[in-house]
């Protein structure tokens, strides 16, 4: 159990997951400046807050990594939106708050 405003644990991407990544896929790679011929949701932690904060880790080929945080707002309250963007991540790389 994590503490209040804390991440919860490391769980495997799902498809909602994978949906959120597709999302905001053309907002990263402008973002980064790069274009990605794979984009895939590996696995993500979750924060509630006054919506959800979702930080996942996506494998976008040749073994890296990005870790995205990815807002999810209430419903009704507006649109979901990257917030950040850390390169250089391995898949062995531990998905921290950020």
């Amino acid at each position: 159990m994590s503490a209040i405003g804390g991440t919860g644990a490391m769980k495997e991407a799902t498809d909602e997951i994978q949906m959120i990544c597709k999302s905001v896929k053309d907002a990263v790679e402008s973002k980064l400046n790069k274009t990605f011929s794979e984009f895939q949701a590996t696995s993500f932690k979750s924060q509630v807050v006054a919506g959800v904060n979702y930080f996942i880790k996506v494998h976008v080929g040749a073994g890296e990594h990005l870790h995205l945080r990815v807002y999810k707002p209430l419903p009704g309250q507006g649109e979901l939106s990257l917030h950040s963007v850390q390169e250089g991540k391995t898949g062995a790389d531990e998905i921290m708050f950020f």
